[in-house]
């Protein structure tokens, strides 16, 4: 098999300048480059530069998909903007680790299967990568998420607790799922996790509780907020008052659920036992739909055979000129209606009628081995 590896790195708050294009460029002739991306695939050889060093210094995003299995991501994200006491509780294992560059933060994610198809990265990373103003406006569901794959591939203890669960993680969006996906995470250890997640839902009393927010801040402070708005174009502004309104709600407010934090054993377990669970309910449905489909076919038998009882002697005319063309698609629909004959003398109590008929047949028939053949394999011995 031929090797593919995939490399995507993007740029969302401030494009690059000409000085960092050209460092660029010298270390790939082949990538596409552009003011906010760099992209590069390999069918051999191996990229030169370093992901992480490009991440700290020129991208806010990358991802990578080789055919052996490797699923690498990253976001990076200012300090200033991210509450890194509570991050750090969700990136444990191996899988998701945070690393502090300067000013800011670097999320990476990685899976690796042995049990995985040939697949391409172009795509990807366009689905993931509106999880970094997810994260940043405080939505940590992402990071919940990697944190469960962390204790599903065996990176923490069991005993350890859980971090907390973020709200509406049984309500998953788009980049979410994709996340998923691409991390390979178990969705029965995700809908066990869920259980003890509130769900939050955007409401007509949050936006009037903004507004009095916005009311709230002083003529300087909103002053202040223009003033960066227009001279600065500040790509982080509305981050940062959106996590100053934050601030000012209380814990009720933010819709905390305050549950029991469970342990990574009792996850596991719980999902184990989830996961079988959904397979009984799946193949009891599965047997319904089953039964169901027999009882339908069933009427629509008996209704066929009755139409055909009153027809029944032009079918047997109809078997014998089928038979004579000695054409073979001919003979399929001959044994096929010989078929309906036989169920239909079982259901009239005339079946020994049906027998003598179709003994005539073989006899009349039997040097057509092709036929015969196909009245064994139906059973429509003589």
């Amino acid at each position: 098999m031929s090797e593919y590896q995939y490399y995507e790195f993007q740029v969302i708050d401030k494009p690059l300048n000409e000085k960092s294009l050209e460092a660029l460029r010298h270390l790939s002739s082949r990538a596409h480059i552009t003011s906010t991306s760099f992209v590069n695939t390999y069918n051999y050889g191996d990229f030169r530069g370093n992901p992480l060093k490009l991440m700290e210094k020129y991208f806010d995003a990358f991802l990578y998909v080789a055919n052996w299995g490797t699923h690498w991501f990253m976001l990076r994200a200012p300090c200033k903007l991210l509450k890194g006491d509570l991050i750090k509780k969700y990136c444990m294992g191996d899988s998701a680790t945070i690393h502090k560059k300067s000013e800011h933060l670097i999320f990476e994610f990685t899976s690796e299967t042995e049990d995985h198809e040939w697949e391409e990265g172009e795509g990807w990373l366009s689905s993931l990568i509106s999880l970094r103003s997810d994260i940043i406006y405080g939505d940590y569901r992402c990071l919940y998420l990697a944190w469960l794959f962390c204790a599903q591939s065996g990176e923490i203890d069991d005993d350890d607790l859980e971090p907390p669960v973020p709200p509406n993680l049984g309500n998953l969006n788009a980049p979410l799922k994709s996340f998923v996906d691409f991390m390979r995470i178990d969705t029965d250890l995700i809908a066990v996790a869920a259980e003890n997640s509130a769900a939050k839902k955007k409401t007509k009393k949050d936006d009037e509780v903004l507004k009095n927010w916005t009311r709230s801040l002083s003529a300087n402070e909103k002053n202040e907020i223009i003033f960066r708005l227009v001279n600065d174009n500040d790509p982080h502004l509305g981050m940062e008052l959106a996590q100053e309104f934050q601030k000012s709600m209380t814990a009720d407010d933010i819709h905390t659920k305050g549950k029991k934090p469970r342990t990574v054993s009792e996850l596991l377990q719980k999902a184990e036992a989830y996961a079988e669970e959904r397979k009984r309910r799946i193949a009891e449905q599965q047997e319904k739909e089953r039964v169901q489909r027999e009882q339908e076919a069933a009427i629509e038998r008996e209704k066929y055979l009755n139409d055909l009882s009153k027809r029944e002697d032009a079918v047997w005319k109809k078997v014998d000129v089928l038979i004579e063309t000695k054409k073979q698609k001919e003979y399929d629909e001959a044994v096929k209606l010989l078929v309906d004959l036989r169920d239909l003398g079982k259901k009239s109590g005339k079946i020994s009628r049906f027998n003598n008929r179709l003994g005539d047949i073989h006899e009349k028939h039997i040097r057509k081995p092709s036929f015969i053949r196909r009245l064994k394999e139906k059973n429509l011995k003589r």
